[in-house]
């Protein structure tokens, strides 16, 4: 999968759960990539960032283990930049 692919991966994923509340975390990538949306997200679209963070900490909860600093997010090339990601998800989410 390409960066553009991954990309575009979360940010259906990131879309997908903030609209469906049967969403369940499907690993550590997902919960990550959540997390690191909820926190660039918090200021402007609040509950959307809520959905997500709490996705993403009941996840870390069963697997504390799994989390990651957001650099290392970043670094993993799970997300290509935090302004980027704000600004596609802000984005989408306003015109849904």
């Amino acid at each position: 999968m390409t960066a553009r692919e991954t990309e575009a991966h979360w940010l259906a994923s990131c879309l997908a759960a903030v609209s469906s509340p049967s969403t369940v975390v499907s690993g550590a990538q997902e919960a990550n990539v959540f997390r690191v949306a909820g926190m660039v997200l918090a200021s402007s679209w609040p509950r959307q960032a809520a959905r997500l963070m709490a996705l993403s900490e009941a996840y870390f909860a069963q697997h504390p283990a799994d989390k990651l600093p957001v650099v290392q997010v970043v670094h993993n090339g799970w997300v290509l930049s935090l302004p980027r990601l704000r600004d596609l998800l802000s984005r989408q989410l306003a015109s849904a």
